[in-house]
């Protein structure tokens, strides 16, 4: 590690805060969803789902791709910047690897299902066991939930210890 300048740790520390920064702000942004408007839509549906109706309901569609992109370019990015650091490297791989399982997750049984509960919404069919199916998914996204609170203290904990090597 001897090898590594001043000015390279410094930008590493500096991609990895960034990172650290969004991932929190997308992780607070998912604990109040969490919190306050899934319970709503999830607790008597099909009645409970006219939050997501029409033109006026909660569609969260848009944020979540953008700070998810957003998220994963800064993440990679830090990678990137962190890639000589031995330790840290490997770490964040890991914790990419454990980010990206959870988003595959979100994108094979979260979105579709989200996507389906508007549609259901917005036509009033009604669907056999809609409740179970609700209750599922808002039990299953407190793990997914806690899953990204994980690796965001993982991120947090690599740059405490790069921000360490500084001084």
């Amino acid at each position: 590690m001897e090898n590594l300048t001043a000015e390279y740790l410094f930008r590493a520390e500096g991609w990895l805060l960034i990172t650290t920064l969004i991932y929190f702000i997308m992780n607070g942004a998912g604990i109040f969803e969490t919190a306050v408007i899934i319970p709503k839509w999830s607790a008597a549906p099909p009645e409970s789902l006219q939050i997501l109706k029409g033109e006026y309901g909660i569609d969260l569609k848009f944020f979540w791709i953008a700070m998810h992109s957003i998220h994963e370019i800064t993440f990679i990015v830090a990678i990137i910047f962190c890639w000589n650091i031995a330790g840290v490297r490997e770490w964040l791989l890991l914790l990419f690897a454990v980010h990206f399982g959870v988003r595959v997750w979100t994108l094979t049984y979260f979105a579709p299902n989200i996507i389906e509960f508007q549609k259901i919404a917005n036509s009033g069919e009604v669907v056999p066991g809609l409740p179970e199916r609700a209750t599922r998914w808002k039990n299953l996204n407190y793990v997914r939930t806690g899953l990204f609170i994980v690796v965001s203290i993982g991120v947090l904990a690599t740059f405490l210890s790069v921000a360490q090597m500084i001084f």
